[in-house]
């Protein structure tokens, strides 16, 4: 064999990855090809932290007080971590692997270590508290993931200090509503290495519970859900939107970027429009089923499946736009008819037209059909979600006659929430 090849044929990636690590570590020579340019950029990094990757790591855990923090800054967090758990301690069950969950910061806020026979390094660093950061702990998936915001996993001799090198781990970001770095998921395996796609796995996972993030910390937003299989809109694949008070898209997971045509989640990137995004108002967005789903065409062209559902402080979940058409049929008592659903405008919610038909009959005209939204100029078209939470609620009110709980029951919603979104004080409980 010539001695001059830099790197001569080895049974394993293994052997192949330890050779490149004495050479770069011992010589400087590069590992090009040999790992991948996240894990040596990380040693680029530990190098200037750490004095030698032959150190001893000490996973220890931050203060009590800075824990206590981490998990209380972090509690929508850790609450979508735990709804996604069972799901997830019952795909790696039978497996080697143990599943950690840091935030921001590196700093562990859940995990699942069982402490099997062979663990040593699991029993200390699988704790809550323990700081998994790259200036704490060298190279590994949760650290490489928080600084690239990208999955990537980190096997045995990958690791920049020797002591960790019988690890074998992979990590995904999650972000939050605002598109920046909430925590971090990783799987990992001591001295068994991975027999499966664990970026894959964590990926999956990281997904669901930033999904289960993002919908906790919407508020007083409309979310829409969409895929372009029925099938996928109530699972980890969905594509999720809400739209805020401005009739914008505050905020959306990967998965509705790239069908949406968006680009990457980024943090105080420039806002997109209903309209620019779905080729819809928010009025049409929010008649979409509320459960199920309906056929909705992006902006893109592209066809997909999709429902929607207001997400509000208060925990009501009703109060929107555009309510189906079954809801029209308000009380049997109340004498005023409705017209054929043929002739309400697309957009138009039930309170709306009950307020104009109260209105033409007091003036005896008639209510003629009027444009569908896409073919009225931009003025007439339908107002915009800040406008109507409010204006909906006045405009029930009226078609009532100032009938409180009559209104109340046609929204859905109590009597409490229309004097909250009014913004007056709350009354005995009188008769209405």
């Amino acid at each position: 064999m010539n001695a001059s090849v830099p790197f001569p044929f080895f049974a394993s990636k293994r052997a192949r990855v330890e050779l490149a690590r004495q050479r770069y570590f011992e010589e400087g020579l590069l590992p090009s090809g040999v790992v991948s340019d996240a894990v040596y950029e990380s040693w680029a990094r530990c190098q200037r932290l750490h004095a030698s990757p032959s150190e001893k790591v000490a996973f220890q855990p931050v203060s009590p007080s800075r824990t206590h923090l981490a998990l209380q800054k972090n509690h929508e967090l850790v609450q979508a971590w735990l709804d996604e758990l069972p799901k997830l301690q019952s795909v790696l069950g039978a497996t080697s692997c143990a599943a950690m969950l840091t935030d921001a910061s590196g700093v562990i806020v859940g995990a699942t270590c069982v402490g099997r026979a062979h663990e040593s390094i699991m029993l200390i660093a699988a704790r809550v508290g323990v700081n998994l950061c790259e200036e704490a702990v060298g190279t590994t998936a949760p650290g490489v993931a928080a600084r690239t915001g990208l999955a990537v996993s980190v096997d045995g001799a990958e690791h920049f200090f020797d002591a960790v090198g019988s690890m074998h781990c992979a990590a995904a970001p999650i972000r939050n509503i605002r598109g920046q770095l909430a925590g971090v998921l990783d799987i990992s395996s001591e001295a068994i290495p991975f027999c499966f796609d664990a970026t894959a796995v964590v990926g999956l996972y990281a997904a669901a519970i930033e999904n289960r993030l993002f919908l906790s910390q919407a508020s007083e937003h409309l979310v829409v859900r969409f895929q372009i299989d029925p099938a996928l809109v109530d699972s980890n694949f969905v594509a999720l939107v809400g739209v805020d008070k401005n009739g914008d898209l505050a905020w959306a997971n990967n998965s509705a970027s790239r069908l949406l045509g968006l680009g990457p989640v980024k943090p105080h990137a420039e806002t997109t429009s209903v309209e620019a995004a779905f080729d819809a108002t928010t009025s049409q967005l929010a008649s979409l089923p509320r459960s199920g789903s309906g056929l909705l065409r992006l902006a893109n062209g592209l066809m997909v499946w999709a429902r929607s559902e207001m997400k509000v402080q208060d925990g009501h979940r009703d109060l929107v736009l555009g309510v189906d058409a079954g809801r029209l049929d308000l009380d049997a008592a109340n004498s005023r008819t409705h017209t054929a659903s043929s002739d309400t405008p697309t957009g138009m919610t039930p309170a709306v037209r009950i307020h104009l038909e109260a209105v033409h009959s007091e003036s005896g005209d008639s209510l003629e059909p009027m444009h569908a939204p896409e073919q009225q100029a931009p003025s007439q078209r339908s107002p915009r979600l800040q406008d109507c939470g409010k204006d909906l609620i006045e405009q029930t009110l009226a078609a009532c006659e100032g009938n409180l709980t009559r209104a109340a029951e046609i929204l859905g919603v109590s009597r409490g929430l229309i004097y909250r979104r009014l913004g007056r004080p709350a009354r005995p409980s009188l008769s209405v």
